[in-house]
């Protein structure tokens, strides 16, 4: 008997497993309750629609007949879309850690029926290859230690999931505050450019990037190293603008202007031919102008639906010839493509992935006087508002053609919406998106975000891990609150940010790499503060110059004088008596302006006094 239950799932990977013969659930309550009753372990499967082993995995094992009767009589079996669950994702890698180092999708995971996982792997083959088991043998090793050592399995995964408990209370406690109570600081900038000396050592001499195979664009790591660059640092400004050259030139980078995750050799060749919404979007926000304009050419033609809004990424398979195969479509002349099925959709739309692709839209578009790029990120800021906000509260994380999912919203939501948002409002002078980005960051700040059921009643709710290639939540939220601070005057916001992003920014000294963009914001929250408001009806050149002295606390906004007064009548102070000239720019220093300049020469002139 099948007793599948993904037909009517909402996230496209769970629906691309409907067929499967496996009696899959979705993760809930009601999953657990089941493997309690009859006293059997959970397997839970972690992938994502656009994964390539995933798409292997479940052709080798889990259309597997025998397996499928395997996993009906012995496992409760949960599949689970890192994409729309990013809490169940980070919970259970962070326990799978204990058993790989190799971390990654597909991410398979077994459970105790009171959600404590007790072991854990990736991709397991449908046979033996060397020292790795096939996926029956992983099933069958799973079954006699649950059935013959069940005590020595439950010790191991309470265990487990308290040291995981442990941690997740460890790093809250010094995101507040310093584990001895005392205030939370930030690293010093001479330790966050000291940090770019250690990066730079780790860059390929041979072929740009970082490291070996395989190479990631690791946006966030990029985007710290621009602001370091831009803070008067010519090494970092180097190091960053030959990865942005190498990545452009290379195979990762598709003639259409997108790009994919990663290569899977040194020297920039063989993309793995997924092409995810994050990478492109953050990769915007410091791209040059050519690199820009063709990623963003992507995410209108491609990734955009017809609503405005961006659905998370494209598939590295399609079908050829009646065959599903990785990367033959983009390896195709563009010319012979048209006449070709291209790669399919993950067709849902994420909140906080959006947000991210507004913010690198908005920042893109001001940088380089592209304003189609802006209106992309009107668009798509206009859709997710309308989709997924209610009441300027973020109340749903995904949704697709087939309907909204129950899944919760996350910081990684409420945080890059905001930013994004944000950078809207300070781009196009429309004072809505800021005002919604208020509301955003105030939730964020109020710690209402509720954590699934069953981490919580487990205890392994883990938060928001650090990240590599996708801007953290945390940070945007805690970027946010610090310019909604700047806007309105109330310092509660800045040091609201400062607890967020200190541990975070600590930790960053040592591992820059998942906490790139904490460095970033620690570094623009100690130098001087800095704003230039532009109040033009026609802002032209004065906005150019303006957009062209952003480095690491500035901030810019650009309005026109019926803006100014929009903006100071809905409690943004820097705006307060600033609609009475026309055009005319101010310098402030820590909300403290100088007289406007009129023409953009004088407006030159401030900008480089100091």
């Amino acid at each position: 008997m099948n007793d599948n239950r993904l037909g009517t799932a909402v996230s496209p990977y769970l629906r691309l497993h409907a067929d499967n013969p496996v009696d899959w659930r979705e993760w809930g309550p009601d999953a657990f309750a089941e493997a309690r009753e009859r006293d059997v372990p959970v397997l839970v499967s972690i992938g994502y629609a656009t994964c390539h082993w995933c798409h292997v995995m479940a052709r080798e094992s889990f259309s597997d007949p025998e397996i499928a009767e395997l996993l009906r009589q012995d496992f409760v079996a949960v599949k689970v879309d890192r994409e729309e669950r990013p809490d169940v994702d980070a919970s259970t890698m962070a326990a799978a850690a204990a058993f790989t180092e190799q971390l990654g999708w597909p991410l398979t995971a077994f459970m105790t029926p009171q959600a404590h996982v007790f072991f854990a792997g990736t991709y397991s083959p449908p046979t033996p290859v060397g020292q790795h088991p096939s996926f029956r043998q992983v099933l069958g090793a799973v079954l006699d230690a649950w059935r013959d050592r069940r005590d020595e399995v439950e010790a191991n995964a309470a265990a487990l999931a308290a040291a995981i408990r442990q941690g997740a209370v460890d790093a809250s406690d010094g995101g507040v505050a310093g584990r001895d109570g005392a205030a939370p600081v930030l690293p010093s900038v001479d330790a966050i450019h000291q940090v770019v000396r250690a990066v730079g050592q780790g860059e390929d001499p041979v072929y740009g990037g970082f490291g070996g195979a395989p190479k990631f664009p690791s946006a966030p790591l990029l985007e710290f190293l621009a602001d370091a660059g831009a803070d008067g640092d010519p090494a970092a400004a180097a190091l960053c603008g030959r990865s942005l050259r190498v990545i452009a030139a290379s195979e990762l980078t598709d003639p259409d202007g997108g790009v994919f995750r990663y290569a899977t050799r040194r020297d920039w060749s063989v993309p793995h031919y997924e092409r995810m919404l994050y990478d492109n979007a953050g990769l915007l926000a410091i791209a040059p102008p050519g690199q820009a304009r063709g990623i963003a050419d992507f995410l209108r033609d491609t990734l955009r639906r017809s609503d405005g809004a961006f659905v998370a990424a494209q598939d590295s398979e399609s079908t050829i010839d009646g065959r599903r195969v990785e990367g033959e479509w983009y390896r195709r002349p563009v010319a012979e493509r048209v006449h070709l099925d291209p790669p399919p959709l993950d067709d849902q739309v994420l909140t906080g992935w959006n947000g991210l692709a507004i913010r690198g839209l908005a920042i893109a578009g001001a940088r380089h006087g592209d304003d189609d790029m802006i209106a992309l990120a009107r668009a798509a800021a206009d859709a997710v508002v309308d989709a997924h906000l209610r009441d300027a509260h973020v109340v749903v994380r995904s949704s697709t053609p087939r309907g909204v999912s129950s899944a919760p919203p996350t910081i990684e939501d409420v945080g890059l919406f905001a930013e994004g948002l944000l950078e809207l409002a300070l781009v196009t002078g429309q004072v809505r998106y800021a005002v919604t980005a208020r509301a955003l960051v105030d939730d964020g700040l109020s710690g209402s975000l509720r954590s699934d059921p069953v981490l919580a009643t487990a205890g392994t709710a883990t938060g928001e891990q650090p990240q590599t290639a996708l801007r953290s939540g945390t940070i945007a939220l805690a970027s946010a609150a610090c310019t909604i601070g700047t806007l309105t005057g109330d310092d509660q916001y800045r040091a609201a940010a400062v607890e967020l992003v200190g541990d975070r920014a600590r930790a960053g000294i040592d591992r820059p790499l998942g906490h790139a963009d904490a460095l970033g914001l620690a570094l623009a929250m100690q130098r001087p503060s800095r704003q230039v408001v532009v109040v033009a009806t026609d802002p032209g050149a004065l906005r150019a110059a303006a957009v062209a002295s952003r480095r690491p606390g500035t901030l810019v906004v650009v309005v026109t004088p019926t803006q100014a007064a929009e903006w100071a009548a809905a409690g943004f102070e820097l705006l307060a008596s600033r609609d009475q000239l026309d055009p005319a720019a101010y310098v402030c220093h820590d909300r403290v302006c100088a007289l406007p300049a009129r023409s953009v020469d004088d407006l030159t002139r401030q900008l480089a006094s100091v």
